[in-house]
């Protein structure tokens, strides 16, 4: 499985090494359906919940054209998986 660094949206910093995301799809997700019908968003869920001081949160991910980041709300900050 592959590992991901998570960075501070604001500074571009990393605040965490090599954590594994966790595969927790939703029920919808589990029956093959996308959220918009284009497939771009500026808050599309993922399957994938990341753990980060000792709780989990939902990944969203943020995708126009042909590029994307994911990234995390954790009290009130934003987050970015990289």
């Amino acid at each position: 499985m592959q590992t991901y660094d998570i960075k501070d949206a604001e500074t571009y910093k990393t605040v965490a090494r090599d954590i594994k995301l966790v595969n927790a799809p939703l029920d919808w997700q589990l029956r093959g359906l996308q959220q918009t019908a284009s497939g771009y968003g500026a808050k599309l869920t993922t399957v994938y919940k990341a753990p980060f001081e000792g709780q989990l949160y939902r990944v969203y991910c943020t995708i126009y054209s042909n590029s994307g980041t994911c990234w995390f709300m954790a009290k009130g900050k934003k987050y970015i998986v990289s």
